[in-house]
């Protein structure tokens, strides 16, 4: 079985649905799956830490996990059952993939803003660094695959979870920045709240090119 492969607005050769193909599904799942364990315990730490440490971008990112890991029950959802061979299955997780990016960046706004203006300063913890710098050197691992199989799939939804996975990284890396330099410099305190800022957009923009399937290929 063969279906017109298209990547937002531009159209590539037919994608054959062979037995290569269910593989790859089979793969996206699994992958989804581990996505989606990795984000719990990801998620339970960031946000232990993120209260501890009154660090809104460690909150932030911490919430975004949840977020991920939603997009990762829609991946499993996608390729279960019947609907491994739908279309329509394909386009509904698509555009709820992008709907959970656009879950996120009301709150990490406005507590950013809220932040900023109260000159909120928060603390570094060494659990805090930890598990973003494991996160760090992890999600574009997962990303990448994902992206790969996205591909062979034509799944924007595959696509979009793996694009969280390197949003995820992205945080990872300024989240890790902000607590290290809080840590060694008590005048850096806004650029907690100026890094929450930064998740808020990224998770807006990511939300858009779900939405229109532009992140497929």
């Amino acid at each position: 079985m063969a279906t017109q492969s298209c990547c937002g607005s531009s159209c590539a050769a037919p994608v054959v649905k062979d037995a290569a193909w269910h593989r790859a599904a089979r793969w996206a799942r699994a992958l989804a799956w581990v996505s989606l364990v990795w984000m719990l315990a990801e998620g339970v730490i960031g946000l232990w830490q993120g209260v501890a440490a009154g660090s809104i971008a460690l909150l932030g990112w911490a919430l975004g996990s949840v977020v991920e890991g939603m997009a990762s029950v829609i991946v499993v959802w996608r390729f279960t059952g019947e609907r491994t061979m739908s279309e329509t299955a394909e386009r509904t997780a698509q555009k709820l993939v992008a709907v959970s990016f656009w879950l996120l960046a009301p709150y990490i706004a406005i507590e950013s803003v809220r932040n900023l203006l109260g000159e909120h300063r928060s603390e570094a913890t060494a659990l805090g660094i930890v598990v973003t710098a494991l996160s760090l050197v992890a999600m574009p691992l997962l990303g990448r695959a994902k992206h790969r199989l996205a591909v062979r799939l034509d799944s924007a939804a595959t696509a979009g979870e793996g694009t969280q996975n390197y949003l995820c990284a992205i945080q990872a890396a300024a989240v890790l920045a902000a607590l290290a330099l809080t840590s060694v410099w008590s005048g850096g305190w806004w650029l907690d709240s100026i890094v929450g800022l930064g998740v808020a957009g990224a998770a807006v923009w990511q939300g858009v090119q779900s939405w229109r399937g532009d992140d497929c290929c």
